[in-house]
């Protein structure tokens, strides 16, 4: 597929996603989804093959403001029925979920705007890194509708229920460093040290189990709505499939042996002697 509203490159094991509509401060359009949605089947498919993290972010200083409005606008304008519209959105409830679960990490790098659907999307990654310059805001109160991108689910379990009220209520914009405050964002950077920042998180993920990331990112996801029980099953079980790769062995070996580890964080480059592990084909 020829992308042209947005741009997906993938480098050793490190894909980025770019959005790039750079005149429309990256807002979505029906396209882009389409080709959002291509990129992502593609991910959820290569996920600890060929692509071991993701990172997500904008061009021309914004993430994403969200929803394009003279779109919208034209939709209004030329009737359509409540079904057809709710038959709409529900076409990406999948691509939302999928995002949201991919068993890799995913990094959002935002700088400027993320807006509206901009914010469910940063919402979506495992971590988010800002600029010192970037803002969030659920607009849609602005335009009297209700938050639309999984950001119902998503919002509440960062900043919990009160606050996410806070930010839907008032659809105020919200800066970077009060973001992290309540527990959005990562970290802060200045703009032109965002991605570089972003790429050095993510080459550092690279280097752990890619199958213990999304065996824990998988039950991570689901810990807020099973009961303690079901989480311990699920524990067990990823458990036995962690111990039964060759990540996992390599890593006994070299434990026994008194040899660098596979994967520490706390080390910022790998040994000498030591090349990134083979993915983990699951």
């Amino acid at each position: 597929m020829q992308y042209q509203q947005i741009q997906f490159v993938v480098s050793e094991g490190l894909a980025t996603l770019t959005l790039n509509r750079p005149e429309a401060r990256n807002a979505m359009t029906v396209q882009m989804r389409a080709e959002f949605e291509h990129v992502l089947a593609h991910l959820k498919a290569e996920a600890g093959r060929s692509v071991r993290v993701l990172i997500i972010t904008g061009t021309a200083g914004h993430f994403c403001a969200g929803g394009d409005m003279k779109a919208q606008h034209a939709r209004v304008q030329g009737g359509g029925t409540i079904v057809e519209e709710r038959a709409r959105m529900r076409a990406s409830h999948n691509r939302l979920i999928d995002l949201a679960n991919l068993e890799m990490p995913v990094i959002a790098a935002v700088d400027g705007a993320a807006a509206g659907a901009g914010f469910g999307l940063a919402l979506a990654a495992d971590f988010i890194l800002a600029s010192d310059r970037a803002f969030f805001v659920q607009s849609f109160g602005r335009l009297g509708l209700v938050p639309d991108w999984n950001t119902f689910y998503l919002l509440p379990r960062l900043v919990g229920l009160q606050k996410a009220k806070e930010l839907i209520f008032t659809a105020r914009r919200l800066p970077a460093p009060e973001a992290q405050a309540m527990g959005i964002v990562h970290s802060i950077y200045a703009p032109h040290e965002l991605m570089p920042a972003a790429e050095r998180m993510a080459r550092r993920l690279m280097r752990a189990s890619t199958t213990a990331i999304a065996l824990a990112k998988n039950i991570l996801n689901q810990s807020f709505h099973q009961d303690n029980r079901t989480i311990l099953e699920q524990e067990a079980m990823a458990q036995a499939m962690a111990r039964e790769t060759d990540f996992h062995r390599e890593a006994l070996r070299r434990f026994v042996a008194r040899e660098p580890s596979l994967f520490d964080w706390d080390r910022a480059e790998p040994p000498a002697d030591d090349s990134a592990p083979a993915p983990e084909v699951r």
